[in-house]
């Protein structure tokens, strides 16, 4: 079993394997030796993620590394995410150090990176400390409030991912009420939007989408990309609650509007800032391709990804997603060969977030009933996403 260390002791065992005494590390980090002193000695158990992230820095190692992981052994998803769902749900704690917004802004860059390159281990461990100090902010300073509602949308997102549904839908009605701007709070709607049809609440989903993207449609002549997107997102995400609550002509007018903002847009605008999802004429290719496994049609979602590979475009945010569908697609086909491909290469790119995938698994389940022998990579790939036997 995995032991669980405190950042005291993981601390004391970095520090001495760098060869450093507390002094030094002081000097290098700019953490007070004080306050080394006590965690080292376990007699302060929490500290601030900035104060983490300082003494991280002059180790030369990663900010995560020195938060304590829960032993994911024996444990199960809740588990893992109760440090997370606690710092969403829980009255702000009192810390040692007043944390600063400069620090949880810079908290919100590192859980960026570790968000959009899907490392859901990181999220586990850094978005708890990170909340605990956006909680201790002023409410009165903008820039402040503003990164929380980034922080929480994130966790909203990752928690909707492992099947938090509770704790998700807390945090995205946190983050909606401290949205700096209209755009913002139409990308957290478009998450909510996106929780509701997990749950299977897809009249809520498409009717919360729909009154969202009527209030922020934009005036086609001089609306900005980022305007469109928020629009487009919208759409995209009534369409696909209208699919699955058979609604299919409200989900190909809706897909249609979203298909008219991507042309608008003319190209793949980023994720970042205002959006935690990539936008654009590929992105939303990939959402309409989804039709193709709603209504068992395999070969429309097939199509889509040789025009779409054709044209070679940087993956965005919905690639492996859409690459799912492929694999699903070939499985629909009896093509279990090439569904583990499209299912190996999603694993070899993306291996924590396919984890977290029950719908991999369940394509992954159905490639070993349809195979009559597995190949060592299969037997492997079916142990990682932890299909029953």
């Amino acid at each position: 079993m995995t032991e669980n260390l405190a950042i005291g002791t993981l601390l004391q065992r970095v520090r001495k394997r760098r060869g450093l005494s507390q002094q030094e590390l002081h000097d290098a980090s700019g953490v007070s030796l004080s306050l080394i002193r006590k965690l080292e000695q376990q007699a302060v158990s929490d500290t601030r993620m900035e104060t983490v992230r300082r003494l991280a820095a002059a180790l030369r190692i990663s900010t995560s590394s020195l938060i304590p992981q829960r032993s994911s052994e024996g444990e199960s998803t809740a588990d893992t995410w109760r440090p997370v769902q606690e710092a969403i749900e829980a009255p702000p704690q009192q810390i040692d150090e007043e944390p600063s917004a400069a620090g949880v802004i810079a908290s919100v860059h590192e859980i960026r990176a570790a968000y959009f390159a899907k490392r859901i281990l990181d999220l586990s461990t850094l978005l708890g400390p990170a909340l605990r100090d956006a909680d201790a902010l002023d409410d009165a300073d903008h820039e402040a409030r503003s990164a929380r509602s980034y922080l929480l949308q994130i966790a909203g997102s990752t928690l909707t991912q492992v099947r938090q549904f509770a704790a998700a839908e807390t945090a995205l009605q946190r983050a909606l009420d401290d949205a700096p701007d209209r755009l913002r709070a139409a990308s957290i709607i478009t998450t909510w939007s996106w929780l509701l049809v997990r749950q299977g609440r897809f009249e809520e989903s498409a009717a919360l989408a729909i009154r969202w993207a009527d209030d922020v449609e934009p005036r086609m002549s001089r609306a900005t990309p980022d305007e469109l997107a928020a629009w487009g997102w919208l759409l995209v995400q009534a369409s696909a609650a209208s699919l699955r609550n058979a609604r299919t002509a409200e989900a190909h007018d809706t897909m249609q509007l979203a298909r008219s903002a991507a042309v608008l847009t003319g190209r793949e605008l980023p994720a970042g800032g205002t959006r935690l999802a990539t936008w654009g004429p590929y992105t939303v290719a990939y959402k309409k391709a989804e039709r193709g496994i709603v209504l068992h049609r395999p070969d429309d979602v097939l199509n889509t990804a040789e025009r779409v590979a054709a044209a070679n475009p940087v993956a965005g945010t919905e690639f492996d997603r859409h690459r799912l569908d492929v694999a699903k697609a070939h499985l629909m086909l009896h093509q279990y060969g090439e569904a583990f491909d499209a299912l190996l290469d999603i694993s070899q790119r993306a291996p924590e977030w396919l984890k977290e995938q029950r719908y991999a698994q369940d394509i992954m389940s159905d490639v070993i009933d349809g195979r009559r022998t597995l190949t060592p990579e299969m037997r492997s790939l079916a142990t990682a996403l932890r299909v029953p036997l």
